[in-house]
């Protein structure tokens, strides 16, 4: 039902009931469940047996559940998957020896930063707390921000940038003009407030060529990575420290890492979470070239690096194969929803990253188990066959 009802198809651009004319809108959580409650059939098609009179669950269930777990437990559920496919012998004994590692951007669910758009919602923020406090402000500028708003994005797009920018001047002067006002009338405001009104100087203040700025209002772990990409010149969200086997691609290892360091500074911390998870030493490591200057930080692996020389055959075919962590990034992002974070908060980047991991593995779990089911379904129609072949032999004989 979530599939069908709440999640975008990634090729049709639409969830599959609108795609079908039984919806006109994507469903909320909790519109999906409100309609289960009404729905005998939705009912007995997720396996109950009688009417339901009351929600199968609380939407804030998975919230809880995830606050409750903590990202530190949350490696113990990868750890499982691994013991898992050991316990099905997918894993051979050497699996875990050889691990390919790289980074990655994990995007926040957060509009694009620009200045206006920073100034606009902080004085709404703004505003809105000042109302629910009873503090009087002189004026809101609801209407004149919006309207600014409006030219300043409009103003851009038709590359007249001197009238744009004086658009965002007058945003960043209404929202001066609001702070000031509460600070005026609220002299010892409470700590939400405070930490609101700390923000919002923040940004403010901030200018283009400033560290540390802030780029969501209610997101402040939100940071500019710029991967070198040509498509998307900038990522706003964090990076994540990705580790798979070399041989089969197992996700060992993934972690969200802030304050957007050095890759060859992450790679000791990568591979101990590694061992830790898989419960086997890592002898080899194989990288890119973003990775140079970390062996000193392993003195116990061996760091091969892209473009490195002198190796021998079997070695360059191995570190041929570090290319193979590409691929399970990208199936970590489009299927297992790491390309965009909705959880709150650097624990929520974290959570959000290992689920992302947990999931790859399981479903490679899952196309192994399709895999064996096929095979006894096809060996259970030939040997039908062959019994189908004898009887019908006996008889023309008899």
């Amino acid at each position: 039902m979530h599939y069908n009802f709440c999640r975008i198809h990634k090729t049709l651009r639409v969830t599959p009931a609108m795609e079908a004319g039984i919806s006109d809108h994507v469903w909320s959580i909790e519109e999906l469940l409100e309609r289960f409650v009404e729905n005998p059939y939705w009912q007995y098609f997720c396996g109950f047996e009688y009417f339901q009179y009351k929600f199968p669950i609380d939407p804030s269930s998975m919230t809880r559940w995830r606050k409750r777990i903590g990202s530190e437990k949350m490696k113990l559920l990868l750890s499982e998957t691994l013991e898992t496919a050991k316990r099905q012998k997918q894993i051979g004994r050497n699996e875990f020896s050889r691990v390919n590692v790289d980074t990655t951007v994990q995007e926040k669910a957060v509009a694009h930063p620009t200045d206006a758009r920073l100034y606009q919602k902080a004085r709404i923020k703004l505003v809105k707390a000042a109302k629910e406090r009873g503090i009087k402000i002189r004026q809101s500028y609801a209407r004149k921000g919006k309207e600014a708003l409006r030219k300043q994005g409009r103003y851009a797009h038709a590359q007249q940038y001197r009238r744009a920018r004086g658009m965002t001047r007058r945003l960043r002067g209404y929202l001066g003009r609001v702070m000031r006002d509460i600070e005026r009338n609220c002299p010892k405001p409470d700590l939400k407030l405070a930490r609101l009104l700390e923000v919002s100087g923040w940004i403010y203040e901030q200018k283009r060529k400033d560290k540390n700025k802030v780029y969501a209002v209610h997101a402040l772990e939100v940071e500019c990575i710029s991967k070198g990409k040509a498509h998307k010149r900038y990522e706003f969200g964090c990076k994540v420290s990705v580790a798979s086997s070399s041989k089969n691609n197992w996700v060992m290892a993934v972690d969200a890492i802030h304050s957007n360091p050095y890759d060859g500074h992450t790679l000791a911390e990568t591979l101990e979470s590694a061992e830790e998870t898989c419960g086997r030493t890592i002898k080899q490591v194989f990288v890119e070239r973003g990775y140079k200057g970390s062996r000193p930080s392993v003195p116990d692996v061996e760091v091969y690096i892209s473009g490195q020389r002198r190796l021998t055959r079997w070695m360059r075919r191995w570190l041929k194969r570090r290319q193979a962590v590409e691929p399970v990034i990208g199936h970590m992002k489009s299927d297992n929803r790491m390309h965009r974070n909705h959880l709150n908060g650097w624990e929520g980047d974290r959570i959000n990253a290992i689920l992302a991991g947990c999931g790859f593995n399981l479903m490679k779990l899952y196309r192994a188990a399709a895999l064996f089911v096929r095979i006894l379904l096809l060996k259970s129609m030939a040997a039908r066959a062959d019994i189908r072949q004898t009887l019908q032999l006996d008889g023309e004989t008899a």
